[in-house]
C-alpha cells in the first residue's frame, strides 16, 4: 500500500506536492497555502500567531545570517549589518537608487555605473538576489516546520509595475533558497484572487486596487473577464510607502524642541543607532494613531509625543499623491470613477484611517477591506497556486512555456528573456551591447533551460548579426527580441537600433524534450542553483572589473601628460592588485579592489573632465 500523508495542521490528506504563496514585502514578507479540507486561503502563523516576516536579514561578523523578528531587533545595535528594504533594491543599479540612499542605515556600494547594485557588509558583498533569498529561505523553512513537509514549489507576487531585470531577479532568489518559482504574479491580481474577485468563469468586473505598502505605493486598475486578468493601467511611487510616514514623525520630532534632558536635535549629526530608535518609535506611533487620538513615548531619554491631527496633516501630501496616481491611472485606462466594480485595499498602511476615507471618497464607494490588508497578497498567491496544483478548475489557465528562453551573454553567462511558465503568446526584448571598439558583429546563441552558465542548458539555435557600423564599445545598442506565437513558435530577431541592421530566426515548437528531461533539467537548477548564482556573482564582478582595468588604461594612455607621477603610480598598483583578485578568483576581493581602483581614479578622472569641459567652452555662448 502507498503512503499516504496527512497535514497535521488542517488534519486533511495531503496533497502529493504542496505550493505555497509567497508575497515577498518591502518590510514583511509571508507565506499562505490553500487548506485542503475548507479551500479556503489561510496565511500560515508560528505559535506565536505571527504571520508576518519583517523583511529583514542581519549578518554577523562570521557571515551568518538571522532572518525577520531576532534580525529587526539588531536595527538599532547593529545598524550597518542589519538589511530592511531590499526590494528597492531589486534590479536596481546604484544610479537608480542613489538619489535615496541615505534612506538606508547600511553600506550601498556607489560605483558610479549602471551595474546592479550591491551592499556590503564588512567585507563581503551581497546582491538584492541574495538578501531576498536569505528572506525566501526563511519564509519556507517556516512553512515546511508548520505543515510537516517538503515545500519545493511557490507562486512568488511582484509589483505590477516590476520590470522584467525586477522580476527575473525575484526568480533567481526564488531559486536560491531552493524553490520552483512556477509563476511570479503580479500583487494586485493576487489581492483580486484573494477577495474572490475572478473566481467564475463568466465574470467580468473591474476592479481597482489601491497597494499602500511599507516602501512602495501603486494603484493598478484591472479587467476580469472569464477568468482572465488584464492590467489596463498602474500608477504608483517605488518611494512612498509607511517608512516616509514613519519619516515624516521622525522629522516632526526632530525639528520639536525635546522636553526632557537632552533634545533629539536637528539629526544631521544623529548615530545610526538613535537613527534607528527614532524610526522605530515613529512606526510604532503611526500604528498607534490608527485606533488612538494621542502617542507619547520616550527616545533616549526625550519625550516625544504627535496627536492625530498633527500626523493627518504631516501625511496629507503623501496621500494626496496617491489620490493623484489614482487620477492618472484612471485616465490611463480610460474610465470613469463610477466604473470601478470593486476598490481592494492591500498594505499595511492602507489602515490609516485618513488613507481609507480619501481613497473612499475619490471612487465615491466603500472599500474592500474584511481581509487583513497585510495578509491579502499572499492569501491571493496561495489561490494561484491552488490552481496550479489542479485543485481549482474554475479558474482558466492559460498554456505557458515549459523552461526559461535566453541567450548567452559574456562569460558564458545565461540571460533570461522569457521565464518559463510564462503564458503564451508572449513577448520580450532587451537591449545589449558591444565589448570592443569597432566590433562589426554579435553572436546570438539562443538557450533553453534554468542554469546560470549557457554551457549547462540546451542550445536552441544561433546566428550572427552583421554589419554594425565601426563605433566604440558601449555606443551600438542591440534590441533582441523573442515573441512565443500562440503554436508555441519562438521567434528571435536582433536589431542595431542606430543603424537599423537586422537579422532574425525561427526555432520550432516545444523543443522536441520529453516532460522527464524538462523535469531533470528543473531538479539540476535547484540542485545546482547555490553554486550557479556564485558562479554567475563571480562571473559578473570578474567582468566588471575587467571593463574598469580597461577603461582606466585607455584613460591613463590618453591623459598621461594631466596626471601626477604619484596618482599614475597609486593607479597602476590598485590595477595590479585588482588583476592578482581576478587570477584569485575571489568576488568579494574583486568587488573591494574595483571599489577602490575606482575611488582612487574618480578624483583626477573629474579634473581632467572638467578641464577638458572648460576648453571646449572657451570663446563659445552657452544659451
Amino acid at each position: 500500500m502507498g503512503k499516504v500523508a496527512i497535514n497535521l495542521v488542517t488534519g486533511s490528506l495531503q496533497q502529493e506536492e504542496t505550493i505555497v504563496g509567497i508575497d515577498l514585502g518591502t518590510t514583511n514578507s509571508l507565506v499562505a497555502i490553500v487548506r485542503g479540507d475548507t479551500h479556503q486561503p489561510i496565511a500560515l502563523k508560528e505559535i506565536d500567531g505571527l504571520a508576518l516576516v519583517p523583511s529583514i536579514v542581519h549578518f554577523d561578523v562570521y557571515g551568518n545570517t538571522t532572518v525577520g523578528n531576532p534580525a529587526r531587533e539588531l536595527l538599532i545595535a547593529q545598524p550597518e549589518r542589519t538589511i530592511y528594504s531590499a526590494k528597492r533594491l531589486m534590479g536596481k543599479s546604484y544610479q537608480d537608487v542613489s538619489h535615496d540612499a541615505g534612506f538606508f542605515a547600511y553600506n550601498i556600494i556607489d560605483d558610479d555605473t549602471d551595474a546592479l547594485v550591491k551592499v556590503q557588509v564588512g567585507q563581503k558583498f551581497y546582491s538584492p538576489i541574495e538578501l531576498s533569498s536569505y528572506i525566501l529561505k526563511e519564509l519556507k523553512k517556516r512553512a515546511e516546520h508548520i505543515l510537516k513537509t517538503t515545500v519545493t514549489k511557490a507562486v512568488i507576487t511582484v509589483p505590477a509595475y516590476f520590470n522584467d531585470a525586477q522580476r527575473q531577479a525575484t526568480r533567481d532568489a526564488g531559486r536560491l533558497a531552493g524553490l520552483d518559482v512556477l509563476r511570479i504574479i503580479n500583487e494586485p491580481t493576487a489581492a483580486s484572487l484573494a477577495y474572490g474577485l475572478g473566481a467564475k468563469q463568466n465574470e467580468e468586473k473591474t476592479i481597482a486596487v489601491y497597494d499602500l505598502g511599507g516602501g512602495t505605493f501603486d494603484i493598478s486598475i484591472l479587467t476580469i473577464s472569464n477568468g482572465i486578468f488584464e492590467v489596463l493601467s498602474t500608477h504608483g511611487d517605488t518611494y512612498l510607502g509607511g517608512d516616509d510616514m514613519d519619516n515624516l514623525i521622525a522629522r516632526f520630532w526632530q525639528e520639536t524642541p525635546g522636553e526632557g534632558d537632552t533634545d533629539i536635535g536637528i539629526g544631521s549629526s544623529l548615530d545610526r543607532s538613535l537613527m534607528q530608535q527614532l524610526r522605530i518609535t515613529a512606526e510604532e506611533a503611526k500604528k498607534h494613531l490608527t485606533n488612538n487620538e494621542v502617542f507619547e513615548g520616550n527616545i533616549n531619554g526625550t519625550a516625544v509625543r504627535i496627536t492625530r491631527q498633527e500626523f493627518n496633516d504631516l501625511i496629507q501630501p503623501l496621500v494626496d499623491r496617491t489620490i493623484e496616481s489614482c487620477q492618472s491611472a484612471m485616465q490611463d485606462a480610460g474610465l470613469k470613477n463610477e466604473q470601478i466594480d470593486a476598490i481592494v485595499m492591500v498594505g499595511g498602511s492602507t489602515r490609516v484611517p485618513l488613507v481609507k476615507e480619501s481613497v473612499s471618497a475619490f471612487f465615491g464607494k466603500e472599500v474592500h477591506d474584511s481581509l487583513n490588508p497585510d495578509e491579502v497578497v499572499a492569501l491571493g498567491a496561495a489561490v494561484q497556486a491552488d490552481i496550479l496544483a489542479g485543485n481549482n478548475t474554475e479558474m482558466l489557465l492559460l498554456d505557458v512555456t515549459p523552461l526559461s528562453l535566453g541567450i548567452e551573454t559574456m562569460g558564458g553567462l545565461m540571460d533570461v528573456l522569457i521565464p518559463r511558465n510564462s503564458k503564451i503568446p508572449t513577448k520580450a526584448g532587451r537591449q545589449y551591447t558591444t565589448q570592443k571598439d569597432g566590433q562589426p558583429g554579435m553572436r546570438i546563441s539562443v538557450f533553453q533551460g534554468e542554469r546560470d552558465l549557457v554551457q549547462d542548458n540546451r542550445k536552441l539555435a544561433e546566428f550572427s548579426l552583421t554589419g554594425i557600423p565601426g563605433m566604440p564599445a558601449g555606443l551600438p545598442k542591440v534590441e533582441v527580441t523573442f515573441l512565443i506565437d500562440a503554436d508555441g513558435i519562438l521567434k528571435v530577431s536582433a536589431t542595431e537600433l542606430r543603424s537599423g541592421v537586422a537579422q532574425s530566426i525561427d526555432v520550432k515548437p516545444q523543443y522536441g524534450l520529453t516532460d522527464e528531461e524538462v523535469e531533470k533539467m528543473l531538479l539540476d537548477s535547484l540542485t545546482h542553483a547555490k553554486d550557479d548564482i556564485k558562479t554567475r556573482a563571480l562571473v559578473e564582478a570578474t567582468t566588471e572589473a575587467q571593463q574598469m582595468l580597461d577603461t582606466t588604461e585607455k584613460f591613463l594612455t590618453k591623459h598621461r601628460g594631466l596626471l601626477a607621477d604619484e596618482e599614475v603610480e597609486l593607479t597602476q598598483n590598485r590595477m595590479d592588485q585588482l588583476r592578482e583578485a581576478i587570477n584569485a578568483k575571489d568576488k568579494d576581493r574583486i568587488q573591494q579592489e574595483t571599489e577602490v581602483l575606482n575611488d582612487v581614479s574618480r578624483p583626477y578622472a573629474e579634473r581632467v573632465m572638467d578641464a577638458a569641459l572648460k576648453d571646449a567652452m572657451k570663446g563659445k555662448k552657452v544659451i
